[in-house]
């Protein structure tokens, strides 16, 4: 990811973290754009070169998260199997372990009425983000080739069963050697891009 990209997600994440933040506080309903902007210190114009609305903006957390594994995962090293530099990509983003109770209240804010449908389009981007960084990393068409979308799906889920288990089960377990075991588990059951690679069908 070059300079200006990192710049304009880095922006992304400001905006979104604020409009996160002010939701919590206030609830959803009772945040505004001009709000959001001003506790990111921009201007609603500039929110709204980002977002086009106050509910993107508080469930894009995943997307932008998602942005920075597909980044992580084509820096891996060309050689290394493609499950070991998804989960390394993966596992980056939680290197410092997540305060268990504050993660609870984002995921409890995420299931409020006003923002079930931005939230389930936020959680198709996520996948579709990771499909891509797979499909790019492999040299295949994700247009063509499904192996992308079901790598990405699994990593989806495996995340999702691991978060619910460390916040839901009463375990003492940090989170990151759960996820690791759930994308181990799911890692087994999905064999690795078959040699020669796939290359994308001539134009």
């Amino acid at each position: 990811m070059g300079l200006r990209e990192r710049k304009k997600l880095a922006a992304r994440e400001a905006l979104s973290w604020a409009a996160l933040k002010l939701a919590m506080e206030n609830g959803p309903e009772n945040v505004r754009v001009e709000q959001i902007a001003a506790e990111a210190g921009v201007s609603p114009r500039t929110f709204n070169n980002y977002f086009s609305s106050k509910e993107e903006a508080i469930c894009a957390i995943g997307v932008d998260r998602q942005e920075r594994i597909r980044s992580a995962l084509l820096a891996r090293p060309a050689d290394e199997p493609l499950w070991d530099a998804v989960i390394s990509s993966v596992l980056e983003q939680y290197g410092g372990e997540p305060d268990r109770e504050q993660v609870a209240r984002v995921r409890l804010q995420m299931r409020h009425s006003s923002l079930q449908g931005e939230h389930l389009k936020a959680r198709a981007a996520i996948e579709r983000v990771l499909a891509e960084g797979i499909a790019e990393r492999i040299g295949v068409d994700i247009r063509i080739d499904m192996y992308p979308s079901l790598v990405a799906g699994a990593v989806s889920s495996a995340t999702r069963v691991a978060m619910d288990h460390w916040l839901n089960s009463g375990t003492e377990q940090r989170l990151v050697p759960l996820l690791t075991e759930a994308l181990r588990a799911v890692a087994a059951g999905l064999p690795e891009p078959l040699p020669p690679r796939r290359k994308k069908p001539p134009c």
